[in-house]
């Protein structure tokens, strides 16, 4: 048996390539919901063979050793509740998420920068409240000059998001793909419209 072969099938089972599982806290919520919180299939296997989580939900593969075969896990529960993060990172990702992926002063989607809105020539500091997000066009024309100046205006004020704020608006902006078996378990928790 050629040697080539061996591995990418021991590595890359192509049936079991994109079977990930949804990861959800003891609360039975997603860890995060942008990113979605998922595992590998090898690492929801390997949690529940330690243990460390209840399989609530299969996907019909089976992934088989010597001793012993599993279907594949599609949601998986964590057993120990891991506490969410109240205080909100000032990342790059997180600014785009608190601004909805839209420039702030235009409103166009795509590629988008940050901008300071008083700027640095000026005494602004790198900050929740001072630093949008803003597509290319609309930063060049603002460029290092005070809002005023510009003929400019924001859409928001920029400010400091709360976690559980940013966690909910993470729920606007799905990924691509969804099993049928997370969707039970992902906005169960949402607020219903009347």
């Amino acid at each position: 048996m050629d040697g080539d072969f061996r591995t990418d099938f021991t590595r890359n089972p192509a049936a079991l390539r994109h079977r990930p599982a949804l990861v959800l806290n003891a609360d039975y919520r997603p860890l995060s919901y942008y990113p979605l919180s998922l595992w590998p299939w090898q690492e929801a296997v390997k949690a529940a063979w330690l243990d460390r989580v209840d399989i609530v939900a299969e996907y019909e593969d089976i992934v088989r050793s010597p001793s012993t075969e599993i279907r594949i896990p599609s949601v998986v529960v964590l057993k120990d509740y891991v506490k969410p993060q109240k205080r909100v990172a000032f990342t790059r990702f997180n600014l785009f998420l608190r601004d909805e992926f839209r420039c702030q002063y235009c409103g166009a989607r795509g590629e988008l920068t940050f901008d300071h809105v008083v700027p640095r020539a000026s005494g602004g500091v790198t900050s929740w409240q001072n630093v949008v997000a803003a597509c290319s066009p609309c930063n060049l024309k603002k460029g290092s000059k005070p809002l005023h100046r510009t003929g400019m205006a924001l859409r928001r004020p920029p400010r400091q998001p709360g976690a559980e704020e940013l966690r909910n608006m993470g729920r606007k902006f799905p990924p691509g793909y969804l099993h049928d078996s997370w969707m039970d378990f992902l906005y169960w928790d949402a607020e219903l419209q009347a």
